[in-house]
């Protein structure tokens, strides 16, 4: 469905109810005549104290998940975009199928999600051993490994910031995303990756690009340049990184 206001897409996201980074970055990198609408999972405990909580958090994610894709499709939309992340990585690269074909069917459409979007992504840009950082507990950041191994990436390292609850991830400094990007770069690595979509990492990824001469991935663009190609949008945006600029 095409709107006034957005006469060439309109795109349902899905994000937690306590993410507040995801629309924010959406907005900032969207192309004219392109929208973008929120249909929110109903957190209701947002501790992330743990793995068992961390576990549990997810549980209660795909209760509501359904709920939240059907309210957002009452707009019409023309492309679907999971604004979450750990759940599109749990269970590896088999999980990480399911979970989409679970989408797709519910909703009719083929979702973009972070999980596939960065397996995407560092296969156009010819990367192979890749530095990682999350918002996670080891839990999720095992998922992750799993994940990438699963794709065939060499991952050296995973770095978890243990935020202690779902909201408190928004709330990292931008100058402590840095230094976790700096953490896990090394001259062996090719690319820096970052998980977790409420982490505000899209200005910093681009800003650490330019000046380590690798990809640095932000979630949050790496999804959204995703949902653009995959759906025949080929706008190149500038000041987000590589992917939205050349690919």
């Amino acid at each position: 469905m095409t709107t006034t206001l957005a006469p060439r897409a309109v795109f349902g996201v899905i994000v937690p109810s306590t993410n507040t980074v995801v629309e924010d970055e959406y907005n900032l990198m969207r192309p004219p005549g392109i929208s973008v609408h929120a249909g929110r999972i109903h957190m209701r405990n947002e501790s992330l104290a743990g793995d068992e909580r961390f576990e549990q958090f997810l549980e209660e994610l795909r209760l509501e998940l359904g709920g939240a894709i059907d309210r957002v499709m009452t707009v019409k939309p023309d492309g679907m975009i999971m604004g979450m992340s750990a759940e599109t990585f749990w269970g590896g690269v088999e999980g990480s199928e399911k979970f989409t074909a679970w989408v797709q069917e519910r909703c009719g459409l083929t979702p973009a999600t972070g999980a596939a979007a960065c397996g995407a992504a560092l296969r156009e840009l010819g990367a192979r051993r890749i530095g990682v950082i999350t918002p996670y507990q080891p839990v999720g950041d095992e998922q992750v490994r799993q994940f990438f191994e699963g794709l065939g990436f060499e991952v050296e390292t995973v770095l978890g910031l243990k935020c202690p609850s779902a909201t408190s991830i928004a709330e990292v400094p931008l100058d402590e995303v840095e230094r976790a990007f700096r953490a896990v770069n090394s001259s062996q690595v090719d690319a820096l990756v970052q998980a977790g979509t409420n982490l505000p990492a899209v200005s910093v990824a681009a800003d650490l690009e330019a000046r380590l001469g690798k990809p640095v991935l932000a979630i949050n663009a790496v999804t959204f340049w995703h949902a653009l190609r995959q759906n025949g949008f080929t706008d190149r945006i500038s000041g987000f990184g590589r992917l939205l600029e050349e690919r």
